[in-house]
């Protein structure tokens, strides 16, 4: 009976629309508002031989919906018949989340904001730069409002060119793509009996989850207008709902289970056995795992952001802050106040750079820590501000306000500790990645709780010394060393600028690098000219102060406008990661080891250097036959963003081994060492 009432209720909506000629002509002619579409293309140069995503972005009129490619107990899905150049293939569409509309006990899957499916186009082959490709499509669909449905037609073109390939819609389509299902890893599992139907889906106790349900694509499953009950016991996720009528169970069954508001997870579940789901309050007991978790990735961010101290752009500033206080003979309670200020100003940087990871991830963006590092104008202001420090350590001239690195008092202490924050943030130590990565699928306050944790764990040291007077009576007593030792530290601020040089080189090329060290030239000017006025008893010079200024800003601007440079291969045999090539291999039963990296992460290049790219484990590697995948993330790719997103990382370095046959990839951990590289595959 139900079957028989879904299929009349097709037929009258169909009816409905068929007795609307006006609104039916206006349809078929492509002048129906009822669904605006357009084509987006990610980019309009798209590249000989390579994927291209198109968008069909689409709106729905006021008090109109579309439909999910499941419509449900009603409607019929859309059609898409594409016309493009010999030898391009367009793929099947990704569609976002849908929404449910229960109507007379029937259950409709549909959007009524707007929406994007997304398709990949293969671009063949051999195109010579220049050549038009243009994209054709004709697709018909239903669209309904509360009163009317409409079958409509719309023939949709886009005109391209073949070119280099770089996007020129990338924060459209990074919103659209966070829209889009993230395919499950790990496998689910369902049983049906006495008419009820029980599917159990891995998901983590400690991840959010908001508005679960389980919108099928495998039709003739599940009833789609049943209650759906969903519960959680430890890492698995229950859904428990009615089996459809007539449904023919054994084969594996496909859908999406919402876990937010437009966020949605792909799911392929199996016949398996699936207990009973347990009972008391699970909603109870997944907050205290998730507020558990938050503690764990607190202690885990103190723990990151205090060996972050001994990193050569933060231990120079750290050391004279604290030598600051000997040579000062600071009070109990001036040296308390410092602390504190030095506190505050560390905290309130890792603060605000979570607090701006936080609302682009809300925004659709996949950044993560580190994120300003992906833009060269960060880059370079960077690169002029490590240089001016390592001047100042050099002698080479002295700043009286604002008081940096070495100069006492409680705003002095504060901007010293706002710079050390964010000049650390290329660094990622151990701790840091399990923490931040954490951080991402926690409420707002806790993430932003682990953030300012990063802030404490930096600033504990000098925080420890402002308040242990013993500690201070063991630093070194004051004198003319100190000045020596300060031009010591000036080699470690160096080292910095130049490896932030590199970057920036790596990331736009030589011509903007050689404007970067122009700029480095004229602060150097700049600074010796003032640093000569000083030793003759002159101020600094409010003129010297407005030239670095400009410098500053006039660099940071020109440079964020450079065009980036042509793509980085990988180095050192080893293929260029996509989510593609991983699963080929995997597919081979392959044991694949993947590692993410960026020019600008310390951490990275250590391992590389001293892990990775070494004999003996590129060896054993070909001894056990397996395959090295690396994924450059110095430019933010979003794509790679979001997988690095998925395995629970806010950045880089993130190592991922994939054992031959495996469901799920081992994180391995921040810090490598060969013994651990070479027993992988045996």
């Amino acid at each position: 009976m139900r079957g028989l009432r879904c299929a009349v209720m097709t037929v009258l909506l169909a009816v409905c629309g068929l007795a609307s000629a006006p609104a039916l002509a206006e349809s078929l002619n492509g002048s129906s508002q009822h669904l605006m579409m357009k084509l987006v293309a990610e980019s309009d140069h798209p590249k000989a031989g390579a994927p291209l995503t198109i968008a069909l972005a689409t709106t729905p009129e006021t008090g109109w919906h579309g439909y999910w490619r499941n419509p449900g107990d009603a409607g019929f899905p859309a059609t898409f018949d594409w016309t493009l150049p010999p030898g391009a293939k367009a793929g099947e569409p990704e569609w976002p989340v849908p929404t449910t509309l229960l109507i007379a006990g029937l259950m409709n899957y549909v959007y009524e904001a707007p929406y994007a499916p997304l398709v990949t186009i293969q671009v063949p082959a051999g195109l010579a730069v220049g050549t038009k490709f243009p994209v054709r499509l004709k697709t018909s669909y239903l669209v309904c409002s509360a009163t009317i449905c409409v079958p409509e037609e719309k023939a949709l073109s886009l005109d391209l060119t073949i070119g280099d390939g770089a996007p020129s819609q990338a924060a459209a389509f990074a919103g659209w793509r966070q829209a889009i299902p993230k395919p499950l890893d790990a496998g689910a599992t369902y049983a049906a009996s006495n008419g009820t139907m029980r599917i159990a889906v891995p998901f983590p106790a400690s991840a959010k989850i908001d508005k679960a349900y389980f919108f099928p694509v495998t039709t003739g499953a599940i009833e789609n207008g049943a209650a759906q009950t969903v519960t959680r016991d430890g890492d698995r996720l229950t859904i428990t709902t009615k089996v459809a009528a007539n449904a023919k169970t054994g084969g594996p069954i496909e859908g999406v289970l919402r876990i937010g508001d437009g966020q949605g997870l792909g799911v392929k579940a199996t016949p398996g056995a699936v207990a009973e789901a347990a009972g008391g309050d699970a909603t109870s007991a997944s907050g205290e795992s998730l507020w558990l978790t938050a503690l764990i990735a607190f202690a885990g961010a103190v723990l990151g952001g205090l060996i972050l101290n001994i990193m050569p752009c933060v231990f120079p500033i750290l050391s004279l802050k604290a030598l600051s206080l000997a040579r000062g003979g600071a009070s109990e309670k001036d040296a308390r106040g410092e602390a504190l200020a030095y506190t505050a100003g560390v905290v309130l940087v890792c603060l605000g750079l979570g607090g701006a990871i936080l609302a682009l991830r809300a925004g659709g963006s996949a950044v993560g820590w580190a994120f300003q590092l992906q833009h060269p104008g960060a880059i370079v202001a960077l690169l002029l501000l490590s240089t001016a420090i390592a001047f100042n350590l050099a002698g080479l001239f002295e700043v009286p306000t604002p008081r940096f690195a070495g100069e006492s008092g409680a705003s002095g202490a504060f901007a010293t500790g706002a710079l050390a924050a964010f000049i650390a943030t290329p660094c990622t130590g151990p701790f840091m990645g399990a923490a931040l990565g954490a951080a991402l699928v926690l409420p707002w306050p806790a993430a932003l709780a682990v953030f300012g944790g990063l802030g404490i764990g930096l600033s504990l040291p000098f925080l420890a010394i402002g308040f242990i007077p013993s500690w201070r009576r063991w630093l070194p007593k004051p004198g003319a060393w100190m000045e020596t030792f300060r031009h010591i530290l000036s080699v470690p601020m160096f080292l910095t600028a130049i490896a932030l040089g590199w970057v920036l080189g790596r990331q736009t090329g030589v011509d903007t690098l050689t404007l970067a060290l122009v700029a480095v030239l004229a602060v150097g000017a700049v600074l010796w000219i003032g640093g000569s006025r000083q030793r003759k008893g002159k101020s600094f010079g409010v003129v010297a102060q407005v030239l670095l200024l400009v410098v500053f800003v006039g660099s940071a601007v020109l440079i964020s406008r450079a065009p980036p440079v042509a793509a980085k291969t990988a180095t050192a045999g080893d293929e260029a990661f996509t989510e593609a090539k991983l699963a080929s291999l995997r597919a081979e039963k392959r044991p694949v080891f993947v590692y993410f990296t960026a020019d600008w992460c310390l951490t990275c290049k250590v391992n590389e250097k001293a892990a990775i790219d070494t004999t003996g484990v590129r060896d054993a590697f070909a001894k056990h036959k397996v395959a090295a995948l690396i994924g450059d993330w110095t430019d933010g790719d979003p794509v790679m963003g979001r997988f690095i997103q998925a395995h629970n990382r806010a950045g880089v370095p993130l190592y991922l081994y994939y054992a031959p046959g495996a469901a799920e990839p081992t994180v391995l951990p921040q810090v490598l060492t060969p013994g651990l590289l070479k027993g992988l595959g045996a």
